[in-house]
């Protein structure tokens, strides 16, 4: 285990040492490239701005007005009854991460972090990705305008991602 923590401790000071050897070694002027990069990441960000002040405005809506509660009570209704608790059903980690973090924060006071519900709401929270903000900004920034069946294959990693946090917090 303390392999781990010691590779987790040097992994990212190791790569950028290695970037900046590989660079000088390639002959390329890293400063100036750094420089270059980091104004590109700017103008990005610049340019997501908007659609992620739009997302969090809605999501922030859609929380307030407890529309978002009232379909998580519904979908936890059906998922009593295949074994996923009613009470984890969140469907604000789809659109925001904060917003869950913050849902999972409630299910920790409610239910405890050693319970059932706190394990497979943990889990869950780590194999579970924010479908519709990684859409919209990943889709912008690339001009994409047919995303096909990205949305489909998403929605089932998710569902796939909640049987196996089931599942996974069964075997603890």
């Amino acid at each position: 285990m303390r392999l781990f923590l010691y590779i987790s401790d040097f992994i990212v000071p190791f790569m950028i040492l290695s970037i900046l050897i590989y660079g000088i070694f390639a002959g390329v002027n890293v400063y100036d490239t750094f420089i270059q990069g980091a104004k590109r990441g700017f103008w990005t960000v610049v340019r997501l701005m908007p659609t992620l002040i739009g997302l969090m405005a809605a999501v922030g809506i859609l929380r307030a007005s407890g529309f978002l509660e009232f379909i998580s009570e519904i979908i936890g209704n059906v998922t009593e009854q295949i074994g996923f608790p009613g009470a984890l059903v969140t469907i604000v980690k789809m659109f925001s991460s904060s917003a869950a973090t913050g849902l999972l924060l409630d299910i920790y006071k409610e239910f405890g972090t050693d319970s059932r519900n706190g394990m497979i709401a943990s889990i869950s929270m780590a194999c579970t990705e924010t479908i519709f903000y990684t859409m919209s900004v990943y889709f912008m920034s690339a001009k994409v305008k047919k995303t096909r069946y990205t949305l489909a294959g998403a929605l089932i990693a998710t569902f796939a991602g909640l049987a196996a946090s089931v599942w996974l917090a069964a075997l603890v």
